[in-house]
């Protein structure tokens, strides 16, 4: 059993690096493959009378490490810059605005066309109206500097507001005044708590010695994950404000006291420490798709409703996208308007719902439709990056002198 269970899962590994391979070949977003994988193993096992038992229970665990390092990667990527200012905030001002307008349109769509209470209706449309991190980002590597930037603080801020306003509303239980007081306590009390973990960690890193030097950080960091979650404040803003301390400590070394403490080995620690979390992303982010894969049923996936409600979402989603990016004159409006995938946060949102409430009338085919097709289309803005080069390649070609 022990020997059948390192097997399985080092040939996951190395089923999920070659997809990685493939997706970046074919132009396909990797969670495609890694889901199609799953869903192949699947037939497969069940024809073997072969059925994995422990995917229920490891599922969102998994999920919910995978977040974690999802975030931290992307923070550690972020760098603040004054002549950046206006990029962060036209990308602040697309996450909140998609959030809101999307949140609110589904809530309409799941209350009047599915019929769901006020409550779930709303939880649910904050399920679905969070960009993915975990798409968008490995998705925007191909894109010019400013088009990737503007990804990485959406998204990441996008899944921040996501979790935050999603269990603000749960413990709420639909009272708006409730709602409103759990998120301004939590996104304080999460600040001032992030604010001095940070402090705390940059004195690690800048001081670390020994073979055993980053596992310790990663360990504080998922306990205060856990340690937020316990108290109903909002981890995620933690893990997120560490990462992008420790990414500028610039900001921390005003401080007298961290200033001294900083060391000439810090950047090169700071580097090894990032390429640990992206490997470990990696990982997480693989077993996470190949299972979600394994765990779906396609008879949920296969039902009429599902399939016209997640057409409704989408619609919903590349119009308002657009729409609100070209109200922020973003340069790029029409290609970034494809890079709004739905996918990890949207899944561990639907389960954290369907544990509290019963969703009878919410087809469950529905939240896996909307993650491949919105992850797919992403693939539209690739090529519409590979024409924008070639029509630049060909203008500068025009202009060389004859």
């Amino acid at each position: 059993m022990t020997n059948a269970a390192i097997l399985g899962a080092s040939g996951l590994l190395l089923i999920a690096y070659l997809l990685d391979l493939v997706g970046r070949k074919l132009k396909v977003p990797t969670v495609v493959l890694l889901i199609a994988a799953g869903m192949a193993l699947r037939e497969g096992f069940d024809l073997m009378n072969v059925h994995l038992r422990w995917v229920d229970p490891v599922v969102p665990i998994i999920g919910t490490l995978g977040l974690i390092l999802i975030v931290l990667d992307g923070a550690l990527d972020l760098r603040i810059r004054r002549e950046r200012a206006h990029l962060d905030g036209v990308a602040s001002g697309a996450a909140v605005g998609g959030f809101l307008v999307c949140t609110v349109l589904f809530a309409a769509l799941f209350r009047y066309a599915l019929g769901l209470d006020t409550f779930p209706a709303v939880l649910m449309a904050f399920t679905f109206a969070v960009i993915s991190s975990s798409v968008a980002i490995p998705s925007a590597a191909a894109l010019p500097e400013s088009s990737r930037e503007f990804v990485v603080y959406e998204s990441s801020l996008s899944d921040v507001l996501g979790v935050l306003a999603f269990y603000a509303w749960l413990d709420a239980h639909g009272v708006l005044g409730t709602f409103e007081l759990n998120l301004t306590e939590r996104v304080t009390v999460s600040l001032v708590i992030a604010a001095g973990a940070a402090v705390a960690l940059h004195a690690l890193l800048a001081r670390i010695r020994g073979r055993v030097r980053f596992m310790p950080l990663l360990a504080a960091l998922i306990f205060l994950y856990a340690a937020g979650k316990a108290l109903h404040l909002s981890p995620l803003i933690i893990v997120l404000v560490c990462g992008l301390l420790l990414n500028n400590p610039e900001l921390l070394e005003r401080i007298w006291r961290v200033r001294d403490r900083h060391s000439p080995d810090y950047d090169r620690a700071l580097a090894d420490f990032k390429g640990l979390v992206g490997e470990l992303t990696f990982a997480t982010k693989s077993f996470f798709f190949l299972l979600l894969g394994y765990w779906t049923d396609l008879g949920h996936m296969s039902a009429p409703q599902a399939w016209w409600v997640t057409g409704l979402i989408v619609a919903i989603i590349v119009a308002t996208r657009f729409a609100l990016l070209a109200a922020l004159r973003q340069p790029r409006a029409g290609q970034l308007t494809w890079v709004a995938p739905r996918g990890l946060i949207t899944v561990l949102l639907f389960l954290a719902a369907a544990e509290h409430l019963a969703l009878g009338a919410f087809p469950f085919g529905t939240v896996l439709l909307v993650v491949l097709i919105t992850s797919m289309l992403v693939v539209l803005a690739r090529r519409g990056e590979h024409r924008a080069l070639l029509a630049r390649a060909e203008t500068a070609e025009s202009a060389e002198p004859q």
